[in-house]
């Protein structure tokens, strides 16, 4: 039987996280949990996906009859929030009147520095269908209007018809995507943050007039902390701006040759856009503001994502360990970006020829799993620095969630025996593009586990 075939068998034989006997082990790690939960709760919305705002030109994409895309997204989290945003904001303008003639394209993937963004337009039909497929899906939007390119004016109105349209389905509107990328693009060589500062108050106030009531977040930036802080120390200002915001890639760009496999695999690869050193500055930017903070826009590897490493089991792995490091840091949510055929993003496909889940779509719903839950403190020994271990208090059950993203078995002792059935996410190896699942499986109770290579496994203790 083939490592393949061995996974599959698992819950059908009911035996416990067997391991093929060519995989090493690593020396016996040690967990101890605190009693109390004290850390932070991960929201009910905390999943999220990212789309490109030029998808809106094609008002049949996020549309209620495009029942297989909102049944991946209820899949996902029955309450998520979908960011309309990405460099195609600064390249879309708004028109009340439906566009005469068809859509320009089905659909639009993750914007790269060869993607043709020019004359995408967002039509009032296509905010209507919007709203229709959020509210199929039980789905919440964040959404983004053209800053870098467009007029104040017609992000008014824009702002006016999505809060009329989205109404409560609309969390807040961005002003922006990356304004800290605008340098030599859009604005001036010498543009600084407190440029951006007042130019943001500007359309500020002609959107907050033009639609009373709505809120905001921001500033949504790419990797520059000095435009979170000033954004961070603005907001306090303005009553209507409710969420600090910003993006995280693990590497990039795709064509960068440190964008691999291994370096995904690192706790804190040296070339993600934010550091954990960086995140310190974003917990004091929200303490700052009084705010908390969302990761807007995200994934593996920036302009579009690596073949071989952004659409493997090693991504999925990797997102569900990202995403509880960063709930553990306090923050309310992720979106990943996506769209199209991108390599990263989690769900591949167009209406015409079907959707599929790619490899990261689960270990999004890994992470999913654990929404409501508070982290316990966690004190981990002798566990190889890519086993990572998080401990959470979900209602009346104590949950430990292990992710293994090494090629070795991890044998680990517990403080507690786990139950008799665990969620594992595994596949045939870390570069496997096929195959992921994330299924229950029986497991013998006991105090000593071993959770297998390439794996992340969910107990109850």
């Amino acid at each position: 039987m083939n490592r393949r075939d061995l996974l599959h068998a698992l819950p059908a034989a009911g035996v416990s996280a067997v391991l093929p006997r060519a995989a090493s082990a690593q020396t016996e790690g040690g967990i101890s949990i605190g009693a109390q939960a004290t850390g932070p709760t991960i929201p009910p919305d905390y999943v999220g996906l990212s789309y490109e705002t030029a998808q809106l030109a094609n008002p049949g994409f996020f549309a209620p009859a495009n029942t297989a895309l909102v049944t991946l997204f209820r899949e996902l989290s029955p309450s998520g929030v979908l960011r309309i945003g990405g460099g195609s904001s600064e390249y879309t303008r708004y028109a009340d009147a439906d566009p005469t003639g068809p859509p320009p394209f089905e659909i639009f993937g993750p914007d790269t520095s060869k993607t043709v963004k020019h004359g995408t337009v967002t039509t009032a039909g296509a905010l209507r269908n919007l709203r229709g497929f959020l509210d199929a899906a039980g789905w919440r939007c964040l959404y983004g209007l053209n800053f870098g390119q467009g007029s104040k004016e017609n992000a008014a109105a824009e702002a006016a018809a999505v809060q009329r349209i989205l109404g409560d389905r609309l969390i807040a509107l961005q002003i922006g995507n990356e304004p800290d990328s605008f340098r030599k693009r859009y604005r001036p060589a010498g543009w600084a943050p407190a440029d951006f500062i007042q130019e943001w108050r500007d359309f500020h106030g002609a959107i907050a007039a033009a639609a009373p009531g709505v809120k905001f977040a921001g500033p949504d930036i790419s990797n520059k902390l000095d435009y979170l802080t000033a954004f961070a120390a603005e907001a306090p200002r303005h009553s209507d701006v409710i969420m600090l915001s910003g993006h995280y890639y693990a590497m990039g760009p795709a064509g960068s040759p440190d964008a691999t496999l291994d370096q995904l695999m690192e706790p804190d690869p040296k070339t993600a856009t934010m550091h954990l050193a960086g995140m310190d500055v974003v917990q004091g930017a929200a303490r700052t503001a009084g705010l908390p903070f969302r990761m807007t826009e995200g994934g593996s590897c920036w302009d579009g994502g690596r073949p071989g490493v952004s659409d493997t089991l090693a991504s999925a792995l990797w997102c569900a360990d990202a995403m509880l490091r960063f709930a553990q840091q306090g923050w309310i949510g992720v979106n990943w970006h996506g769209g199209g055929n991108g390599f990263y993003t989690p769900i591949a496909g167009a209406p015409s020829t079907g959707f599929m889940r790619r490899p990261q779509y689960f270990g999004i719903q890994f992470a999913q799993l654990l929404t409501g839950a508070r982290f316990l403190p966690l004190t981990a020994s002798g566990l190889d620095p890519h086993v990572t271990a998080y401990a959470l208090q979900q209602g009346a059950r104590r949950r430990l969630a292990i992710i293994n993203k090494t090629e070795s078995r991890a044998p680990i002792m517990l403080p507690a025996a786990v139950g008799a059935k665990a969620r594992m996410l595994t596949g045939p190896a870390l570069d496997s593009k096929e195959a992921t699942a994330l299924r229950t499986i029986r497991v013998a109770p006991t105090r000593t586990i071993t959770v297998p290579p390439h794996a992340a496994m969910l107990f109850d203790l």
